[in-house]
């Protein structure tokens, strides 16, 4: 059993971390007016070379920017699509002990690419990394998901399946664009697909007028579509969960329901795969994992700082081997530290030490 040379890698990790004080400070400083866009840059970049440091200090050989430059981990990246605008909501969507900010997406027209502020911000994590540079965005199903329904200009779209053409097309060039400024590992974060796992959200998108048993397959389709241009020697992931808002969840449920979907239909390399509560029931799915393909355990919590027992995490990953073969296994948290700049509920030594912990563990574990 060896370390991995190429990603995902054995000891990886989701890629959000916690706001450091002076970036809060700066954000807010910003959306008063206080400081301009240039300050604010100098700051986060500042921010985000030490994150980096901290990063490869950690073990870590899979380095991301944090999302430091981003609020949420979805929204930021669909507002900067074409004929997606920002949309502030009635309400947040309602977690299982807190709602979100009241703020979403729209459809004002049609959905395009024509370049992205985040590919600047992956060239500036590739200048600032000898390691593996990470990068971290919403999968297709985002613009859609939340139970919350998507205001959709009918002008542009009279029906969703041209949208759906569209978003497909738009994501191919999306990853496309990243690739070509050299990204060679990226991350899809799907989180609606491990919700189609919960009964509850099932009957939610019902009553909004969706077939649940449609969505899986549809939002599969797009992921495909994204990843069908990418280069040779590219890593596409993804990242499964069920929300991660301030500590607490939107969803439950094992991942049986859709196991079909994620691995016979999804064509991607690696599976990010929460697993640190009963909330995303037992390893059997693994059994369906395709040969060649990597499934990383998201063992180790990011809704607490309470540091797991090494033990109790190589038992575990034991327990995942009887359903497929250690070496298509990695270990990571099973969520990024803070899914939108609030963070979840523990401090930063707390968010290190368990990305140490998790080297170490995949070094005993591996070799």
């Amino acid at each position: 059993m060896t370390q991995r040379t190429k990603p995902p890698f054995r000891a990886d990790h989701v890629g959000s971390l916690l706001r450091p004080t002076a970036l809060k400070e700066a954000r807010e400083r910003r959306a008063k007016g206080e400081i301009d866009a240039a300050a604010l840059k100098e700051i986060e970049d500042r921010e985000i070379k030490d994150a980096i440091r901290k990063q490869e200090a950690a073990g870590l050989q899979s380095i991301t920017d944090g999302e430091f430059r981003r609020s949420w981990w979805h929204l930021d990246f669909l507002w900067g699509l074409d004929g997606v605008e920002r949309h502030l909501m009635n309400t947040g969507v309602a977690f299982a002990a807190v709602t979100t900010r009241n703020e979403g997406v729209q459809v004002t027209g049609k959905i395009g690419f024509s370049g992205h502020p985040m590919i600047e911000h992956f060239k500036f994590l590739k200048a600032n990394t000898s390691r593996t540079p990470k990068m971290t965005i919403p999968a297709p199903s985002a613009l859609y998901g939340r139970p919350i329904m998507t205001p959709i200009n009918k002008a542009a779209y009279p029906n969703t399946d041209k949208m759906f053409d569209d978003l497909g097309q738009v994501y191919k060039k999306a990853v496309r664009a990243f690739a070509d400024a050299g990204c060679r590992y990226l991350q899809l974060d799907e989180v609606f697909i491990a919700m189609l796992c919960d009964p509850k959200y099932r009957q939610q998108m019902k009553d909004r007028g969706d077939d649940p048993d449609a969505l899986g397959p549809l939002y599969g389709d797009l992921i495909n579509i994204a990843i069908s241009d990418i280069p040779p020697d590219m890593t596409v992931t993804m990242h499964l969960c069920r929300g991660n808002y301030k500590s607490t969840f939107m969803g439950a449920g094992g991942y049986e329901a859709m196991q079909e979907v994620l691995f016979d239909r999804i064509k991607v390399h690696g599976y990010f795969m929460e697993y640190d509560t009963e909330r995303a029931g037992g390893f059997e799915p693994l059994k369906r994992l395709p040969k060649g393909r990597l499934a990383v355990l998201g063992l180790v919590t990011t809704k607490t700082g309470t540091l797991e027992a090494k033990d109790a995490i190589k038992r575990r990953i034991e327990e995942a081997a009887k359903f497929t073969d250690l070496d298509q296994l990695c270990l990571s948290p099973q969520c990024g530290f803070a899914s939108t700049e609030e963070g979840n509920v523990l401090a930063e030594d707390e968010q290190w030490a368990k990305l140490r912990m998790i080297g170490e563990v995949a070094r005993e574990v591996w070799g």
